[in-house]
């Protein structure tokens, strides 16, 4: 064999090797970034579920802390105008269960910095359940009152107002000016929030 032919050889083998390695490693490259996009898709995916799963959670806890305060609300205005407890006493008894219910789901779900503003909303109804309790069943301790209540009830809403703020933060809502919720009316009574 010539040298002229085994260079044309050595030339065609190598020409037609680069053509097929070019060819595998485009496809190589194309099944990455192929398999990058779907792992950036289901992270992103997983992103979605996590904070809709998250927006509940908030939901429920705000939900919840509400139906407690009126619940306590309800429960105080009755002691004031010597009402049948019963019906109260009930619904005070649900509403305290069903926020227990729901921040223990949240002391595994959320962040720390809400879940430290969700406690101290959770110690404090505990403590106004407490008062609540003993005025109704005639054992009050110094420092129990209807007025003192009210009082802790009005710090409540407020500080479940914080908690709310805080929530919206980590889920990114836009904030609304303060004391206004666009495409709502602001509350009739300055107790509620």
């Amino acid at each position: 064999m010539e040298v002229g032919s085994l260079t044309a050889l050595a030339a065609a083998v190598v020409g037609c090797a680069g053509t097929l390695l070019s060819a595998l490693l485009t496809q190589r490259a194309a099944d990455h970034s192929r398999q990058h996009e779907q792992e950036r898709a289901e992270l992103a995916r997983q992103r979605h579920v996590d904070i809709r799963e998250l927006r509940a959670c908030y939901v429920g806890l705000n939900t919840a802390a509400r139906q407690y305060l009126a619940a306590l609300t309800d429960q105080v205005h009755a002691l004031s105008r010597g009402d049948d407890m019963s019906v109260v006493r009930q619904r005070l008894t649900e509403a305290r269960d069903q926020h227990r219910d729901v921040y223990a789901e949240a002391q595994l779900r959320v962040p720390e910095q809400v879940l430290d503003l969700a406690g101290e909303v959770s110690r404090e109804l505990g403590i106004v359940y407490g008062m609540v309790r003993r005025l109704d069943d005639g054992l009050a301790c110094e420092g129990d009152s209807v007025v003192v209540v009210q009082e802790r009830i009005d710090v409540l809403w407020h500080r479940l107002r914080e908690v709310r703020r805080e929530m919206r933060v980590e889920l990114g809502a836009p904030r609304a000016p303060r004391g206004q919720c666009r495409g709502s009316r602001r509350p009739a009574s300055g107790g509620s929030a």
